[in-house]
């Protein structure tokens, strides 16, 4: 800050230094180690935290200091140096043993010995568009194909600004909800058994008929007792 002198770092404390009743205070034997140890120095009221080290001058530069060997400005302003260039050297290309097996075989060798020799006499390589993987055999591709990654399509913004993503969305929920809503309604319907049917449609009830025998039941009364037909009838209701 301009204007403000450097305030001097906080040194460790001395026993010149400190006070009676202050809180660094020692009774007894008191040895400059004891206000030395941040495990036993008290804090000061008012004051910064001391330093139980001993701090150089402000003169002394922190870091290491790196001796300068590249001569600085005028070295490279006097001389350029420049990086030489690599030399590569030649792709050794492999051996065409094809070409050497066919020459070997026309100049009458057939012994692994004798082809052997040849190879040392005549060292033939391959060429470098042979050996190319790329020069043999071209891949097949369209003649509209187009190389590199596709880019990416351009973001609408305006279907971003009214919102249309979250329509659809929630759309989508609302058809989700009513089909849930269907397949529960047809979970929820019970199967009628025969038991519900009967209780929904009844069976006629069957009229009791007295027992005959078969071979009179066509056979007509001779007799009867009763002075009509409303009569007999009354008689077998109240005999039911």
């Amino acid at each position: 800050m301009a204007g403000c002198p450097m305030a001097a770092p906080r040194q460790p404390l001395s026993l010149a230094e400190v006070e009676p009743g202050s809180e660094n205070e020692r009774l007894g034997v008191a040895r400059d180690s004891m206000l030395r140890n941040p495990l036993i120095l008290k804090a000061e009221l008012g004051k910064p935290q001391r330093n139980c080290y001993t701090l150089p001058g402000f003169d002394f530069s922190y870091g290491l200091y790196i001796q300068r060997t590249d001569g600085g400005v005028p070295e490279a302003i006097g001389h350029w140096n420049t990086v030489k260039p690599r030399t590569t050297s030649a792709q050794k290309m492999p051996r065409d043993f094809i070409t050497m097996n066919r020459g070997a075989l026309k100049a009458g060798y057939t012994t692994a010995h004798e082809f052997n020799l040849y190879y040392k006499a005549k060292d033939i390589r391959r060429k470098d568009d042979e050996h190319s993987r790329f020069k043999r055999s071209p891949p097949k591709v369209p003649a509209d194909f187009t190389y590199g990654i596709t880019s990416r399509p351009c973001t609408p913004f305006f279907d971003l600004l009214q919102h249309k993503y979250k329509e659809l969305w929630m759309e989508q929920q609302r058809a989700l909800t009513a089909a849930k809503r269907v397949g529960k309604k047809k979970k929820d319907k019970v199967c009628e058994t025969r038991t519900t049917f009967l209780r929904k449609h009844p069976l006629p009830a069957k009229e009791e008929s007295f027992w005959h025998l078969p071979r009179l039941e066509k056979v007509g009364p001779h007799l009867s007792t009763f002075p009509d037909r409303d009569a007999r009838k009354k008689a077998f209701s109240a005999s039911r």
